[in-house]
């Protein structure tokens, strides 16, 4: 069988353990042909074959993004972005000029805020004085809180509050109003709907479908968000990714820009489960992995939220936060219910991703995990943590034992990539800063490891968040270098991300019979220093043997 294209002279990264490197990489019919030397490979050659000289650069698996919000993503790319922002001045100033750059939109929203950026908290007054005639808001960079003005609170009838579930939280003041801080996704449910992204956002805030069902321009419109992230992600060589928000609905979607030829990565989308539902609801779960289950669109998991985020104080804490006495926060879901729902969607043979930053969740989402494994027996189940930024030492082993991946976010750590020290180095506290962002510890003790970005949280650029994995520096002389090396790095990118989805069948490797899923750099990022290696370029994108992305000049 001739190849319908040949990369020859590269450094390739195979990510398998039979044959970790080679020089050329053949590949036909949307498949990896061929894997070796340039004379072995070359014998492939047909008369239409493209031979693409790689002159040295590394060539390895498509990344695989194992956490990210792919809707929410693409509908924030141009959204005021706030990253850089500090000060109540700046900000002011980037709204006002925001707002004039942008006279006819409804609603301005603003991205990756800093819980610091003004002393003692920002409330609605401080955006009245930026805008007052016009409805606005800003996402923290965790996007686990939101700040709106009057108007936006008005407007989206949260100014009087509303009951939300534990864990989430319209803050009030002493007026008896809001105060512009909303905890959590169903505090602030109602503002992301009047900025245009309800649907969007039902996947992550309350789990259910939209109501009424969408025209076909609605879905349409969400169709082009999806897009927008979907390319978005492939400029940095993306080829797979797991959602961790979404619901029928947005597997609808993406099925119809898959039949429109426009799905350019392999996507799997859970079911959400919110603590207000039973067990009941996991028939859902099971109709969505049935109905969708290709190798370019699927589900197959449950996603919850154990808890919220360090910054806001919502992360659920063995021992009190430091500078609130008697605070931990609270799990979402207790043991009494934990266990037994993780033993049900074990028993129905789906896989458990849990959002769980605080050393308390981490540990009940351990608890429940080893309370399904002993009542169902042992299985290839592959059941994640994501984040696990504090961890209790005696907690560490556990999941090497049990099996349990670790999906983690080299970009989270403070200092790493984007995020400051603050306030979350405060919020663990100077004697738990040893316990936190474990990543080669986890390794170590046998956890699997699969990293991703959480986009829009932070960048999706791989290879950004390749430079922090690798550039990190410890928060005291107390604390162990959690570095994983930079192979290392790129394997939980890679084969680490793919067998934490279960499609290790499919990519994540480049093995003849594979997809043909593979992204070519501009660089050999072993020759390149360690801090230079996030301006390391994708020169292509292939997925499935298509070009999804290719950099000025290197058009096939």
């Amino acid at each position: 069988m001739s190849a319908d294209l040949i990369f020859i002279n590269a450094k390739v990264l195979t990510m398998d353990e039979a044959q970790p490197r080679a020089e050329a990489v053949a590949i036909a019919a949307g498949r990896i042909l061929a894997v070796g030397s340039n004379s072995d490979v070359i014998t492939r050659k047909g008369p239409a074959t493209k031979v693409v000289d790689a002159g040295g650069r590394m060539l390895l698996p498509g990344f695989v993004e194992s956490h990210l919000h792919l809707g929410l993503g693409g509908s924030e790319l141009y959204d005021l972005q706030l990253g850089k922002v500090h000060g109540f001045d700046a900000l002011r100033d980037a709204f006002q000029a925001y707002a004039a750059a942008n006279p006819d939109l409804p609603f301005l929203m603003g991205q990756g805020a800093d819980y610091a950026m003004i002393e003692g908290g920002v409330t609605r007054h401080d955006l009245d004085r930026i805008i007052s005639d016009r409805p606005i808001a800003m996402t923290s960079h965790d996007h686990h809180t939101i700040w709106a003005n009057t108007l936006a609170l008005q407007l989206s009838d949260t100014l009087n509050g509303y009951e939300t579930s534990p864990g989430h939280e319209v803050v009030m003041g002493e007026d008896g109003l809001a105060t512009g801080e909303l905890l959590e996704f169903e505090a602030f449910s109602r503002i992301v709907a009047l900025a245009g992204r309800g649907r969007l956002n039902l996947g992550i805030a309350t789990g259910g479908e939209p109501d009424p069902k969408p025209s076909q321009a609605e879905r349409d419109q969400d169709k082009d968000q999806f897009e927008i992230g979907l390319k978005h992600c492939a400029k940095y060589g993306i080829t797979s990714m797991v959602m961790m928000d979404g619901n029928r609905y947005t597997l609808e979607c993406l099925r119809e820009l898959q039949d429109e030829g426009r799905l350019i990565a392999r996507v799997k989308v859970p079911f959400h489960y919110k603590p207000n539902m039973d067990h009941a609801q996991l028939d859902r779960a099971v109709e969505m992995t049935t109905s969708f289950n290709d190798e370019w669109l699927s589900s197959g998991f449950v996603k919850m939220f154990m808890d919220g985020v360090l910054d806001s104080g919502t992360a659920y804490m063995i021992n009190d936060y430091p500078l609130i006495p008697g605070h931990k926060s609270v799990a979402l879901f207790p043991p009494e219910v934990f266990n037994p729902l993780a033993a049900e969607i074990d028993r129905r043979g789906l896989q458990i991703a849990v959002h769980a930053i605080g050393d308390g969740a981490v540990r009940t989402v351990i608890d429940g995990y080893e309370v399904a494994q002993l009542q169902n027996g042992k299985r290839d189940s592959r059941h994640r943590i994501e984040h696990i930024e504090l961890i209790d030492r005696a907690d560490v082993p556990r999941l090497g034992v049990l099996g349990i991946v670790a999906s983690l976010q080299p970009s989270h750590p403070p200092g790493a990539m984007d995020f400051g020290m603050e306030p979350t180095l405060t919020n663990i506290g100077a004697a738990r800063w040893p316990d936190a962002y474990l990543h080669k510890t986890l390794k170590e003790n046998g956890a699997p490891i699969a990293y991703a970005s959480d986009w829009a949280v932070t960048d999706v650029a791989v290879m950004r968040s390749v430079q922090a994995a690798v550039t990190r520096v410890p928060f005291s002389e107390d604390c162990t270098d959690e570095r994983l090396s930079l192979e290392e790095t790129l394997h939980a990118y890679t084969a680490g991300g793919a067998w934490a989805a279960h499609t290790d069948h499919i990519t994540g490797r480049l093995v003849p019979g594979l997809a043909a899923d593979l992204v070519l750099l501009q660089a050999d990022p072993e020759t390149v220093p360690p801090d230079q290696l996030g301006a390391v370029q994708v020169a292509l994108t292939i997925c499935g043997g298509r070009v999804t992305y290719a950099a000025e000049g290197e058009a096939l």
